[in-house]
């Protein structure tokens, strides 16, 4: 891959460990550049997001405190992978001494085998979809309503521009993509919620890594989608936050991630990542490695089936699916000590569900 397309962090010696509270933005951005390997990793550096260290360790782990009673790390250790037991491990003394309950957020299989193999007991919650840029096109049958839609809006004279983290200073910009994010909202309607803790953010300490692409027509700014950098063995970009007006013309988000798909093609990209949707893709051995919840798992399926009021996840998966994403994983919440009432609310609350 070029720099253009990750802007890759500084890949010099690692600081000494320090506190937690000293690891900075910059530090933190280094070090997914070194040992991250999920491809919603890049959601460490959210607004809100805390981030736990260790002595010797040269990593941390993402997590947001839920109450006084719970802790809930996001994505699993970043760092070495002969690091990640001892990390883990110091995590959860860490939380023993406050009193505090661990549940782990959006884990890949190999974390949550990490945390099974701790005695959590491990739950599927969604899945992941990634396409490999390398050959792929909108070519043939398989793709032609794609084509239409993104035909359909550049017919409607719907043009799309990579707007820098510098432009995106500019007040006029910046009044521009604020508008587009308030009429989405009230447009979403009081009952459909868009998860918080588990996407993406256009502002926060990562806005200087990511890139953004804004959709205009008829004079105005009308939808945006900004794009994470990720890193590891599927290095590339991650589809983060999406925003449109409610009367943008038909076509106008795909043809966005179309001209983005096709700039990451040109730059020699690798992977262009979908991103986390929960409550789909469920599969039955999906947990056979470590205990996992009969319980949760029917909670989950049911939600799946009939739970569009919590959350539009059938919507969701039906635009990625359509992009015909070679890659599809799943992701996993882990519990320690089995999965209690208290854990369950008090996710839902972090992330906004109820």
């Amino acid at each position: 891959m070029s720099t253009r397309q990750v802007r890759q962090p500084s890949q010099g010696p690692p600081a000494a460990p320090r506190s937690a509270d000293a690891l900075t933005d910059d530090e933190a951005y280094a070090m997914l550049g070194r040992h991250a390997g999920h491809s919603s990793a890049f959601l460490a550096l959210n607004a809100g997001n805390r981030r736990f260290r260790t002595d010797g360790v040269d990593g941390f782990v993402p997590y947001r405190e839920g109450g006084r009673r719970h802790l809930f790390p996001l994505g699993g250790p970043v760092c070495a992978t002969g690091d990640q037991d001892r990390l883990l491990t110091a995590l959860l003394a860490r939380a023993e001494s406050e009193g505090r309950r661990v549940t782990a957020v959006q884990l890949a299989r190999p974390a949550a085998e990490l945390h099974a193999r701790h005695g959590f007991t491990v739950n599927q919650f969604g899945a992941s979809f990634s396409i490999r840029l390398d050959g792929y096109g909108l070519g043939g049958q398989r793709m032609v309503k794609v084509r239409n839609m993104v035909n359909r809006a550049r017919r409607e004279g719907v043009t799309v521009t990579e707007v820098t983290a510098e432009e995106r200073a500019d007040p006029e910009i910046r009044a521009a993509l604020d508008a587009v994010d308030r009429a989405w909202l009230r447009d979403k309607g009081r009952h459909v919620k868009e998860l918080d803790f588990l996407i993406g953010e256009r502002g926060g300490p990562g806005a200087p890594h990511r890139r953004l692409f804004t959709a205009r027509h008829a004079g105005r700014t009308v939808a945006y989608v900004s794009y994470s950098p990720v890193f590891g063995a599927r290095a590339g970009w991650l589809y983060d936050l999406t925003r449109r007006l409610p009367d943008a013309p038909p076509g106008t988000v795909e043809l966005v991630f179309a001209t983005a798909l096709r700039r990451f093609q040109d730059e020699e990209c690798g992977w262009l990542h979908l991103g986390f949707t929960p409550f789909v893709q469920l599969r039955p051995d999906a947990c056979a490695f470590g205990p996992t919840s009969r319980a949760l798992r029917r909670c989950v399926e049911l939600i799946a089936a009939k739970g569009r009021a919590i959350y539009p996840a059938a919507t969701q998966e039906s635009f990625k699916l359509k992009w015909r994403p070679q890659h599809i994983e799943p992701e996993y919440l882990a519990f320690q000590r089995g999965v209690t009432p208290g854990a369950v609310w008090r996710l839902m609350r972090l992330t906004k569900a109820v």
